[in-house]
């Protein structure tokens, strides 16, 4: 009976599962090793100087991480089936804030991949790094953005970025497909907002505790970006569409480790997760969005047991601690 209802919860899933071929991930795969120039272009300015993108919470060198916490004997998390993968894996969140102001007044979910990781890594065995991002018509469809002209405005925003990394760096150009999505590539909530007082204060009290749930059960707050602020204090644009807008980072290092660094370095350009929030004015729900880690599994083609229960699992955990939250799930 068990088997017949797996079964037939697998049939299920398939036939929801919207099938097709699309590009996935683009990555420039340059010979030698190109950390040192890499990061002193994207963090010294460079990139944003000449694209328009922008750097928030990078986070370099990743694997050094991984081999001081499961690499180390005497650290209670130690892997005893470690093994030195990576010379390098870096997440380096960018945004093209000036191109994006008319696509998040119109399609606010397109936040669901902004800011994104320019992605870097490179094998210890290879001579050769890459270097890339998930494809933008992707991102839209994941998000579910459906607008011609958004989806055309946003599609062409990477064309500079893309033309900037094989004018600087060179390399071939690689681009993997996917097949499928889930049926639901995103997992989306509301929550209650009280307008009783300052929507700032609410706000900075409802991240407080969002935070706090999260670091409980072991997760990286691995960025934070308010585009509220970005915009209207930064940029001095207005932004009068949202009352709130602000975008987490989330990463969990266990989960990350036992993608990454055991065989689908090339799955980070889907990390860290980003958790989009806003508030409309006069509207007294805060809508939130993620890509869930399923669409991982489905864009990356992740096949491994172990790696698809990881990324069910961590599913069900943020659904959960959401819903803790006060979030109805949508």
């Amino acid at each position: 009976m068990i088997n017949k209802l797996i079964k037939s919860t697998v049939a299920l899933s398939l036939v929801a599962s919207v099938a097709f071929a699309a590009p996935a991930v683009r990555f420039n795969v340059v010979p030698g090793d190109i950390e040192d120039k890499f990061e002193e272009l994207v963090l010294g300015g460079t990139l944003n100087e000449d694209t328009g993108f922008g750097v928030s919470d990078p986070h370099e060198k990743i694997n050094d991480a991984y081999s001081k916490r499961y690499g180390n004997p005497e650290d209670p998390d130690y892997d005893k089936a470690w093994t030195t993968n990576l010379d390098n894996l870096g997440f380096f969140s960018i945004a093209n804030d000036k191109a994006l102001y008319d696509i998040l007044k119109k399609a606010p979910q397109a936040a669901g991949f902004q800011p994104f990781n320019y992605h870097i890594y490179k094998y210890v065995a290879e001579d050769k790094t890459y270097v890339g991002h998930l494809d933008p018509a992707l991102m839209l469809d994941v998000t579910g953005v459906k607008d011609k002209a958004v989806r055309e405005a946003y599609i062409k925003m990477y064309e500079p970025l893309d033309k900037w990394t094989t004018d600087t760096f060179g390399g071939k150009v690689v681009i993997s497909e996917y097949d499928t999505l889930p049926a639901k590539p995103m997992m989306t909530f509301e929550f209650e907002v009280d307008r009783e007082g300052d929507i700032v204060e609410w706000a900075e009290g409802f991240q407080e505790e969002f935070e706090a749930a999260f670091e409980e059960k072991k997760y990286i707050i691995a960025g934070f970006k308010n585009f509220k602020s970005t915009y209207e204090e930064d940029l001095e644009m207005d932004f009068e569409e949202y009352d709130q807008f602000f975008v987490y980072g989330l990463c969990h290092f266990t989960y990350s480790y036992g993608i990454f660094n055991k065989g689908r370095p090339d799955a980070g350009a889907l990390a860290p997760c980003a958790m989009y929030f806003y508030i409309k004015p006069g509207s007294n729900k805060m809508v939130v969005g993620m890509p869930r880690l399923e669409t991982w599994l489905h864009v990356m083609k992740i096949t491994d047991k172990d790696k698809i229960k990881s990324a069910m699992d961590l599913d069900v955990e943020i659904i959960g601690i959401m819903k803790d939250l006060g979030g109805v799930e949508k």
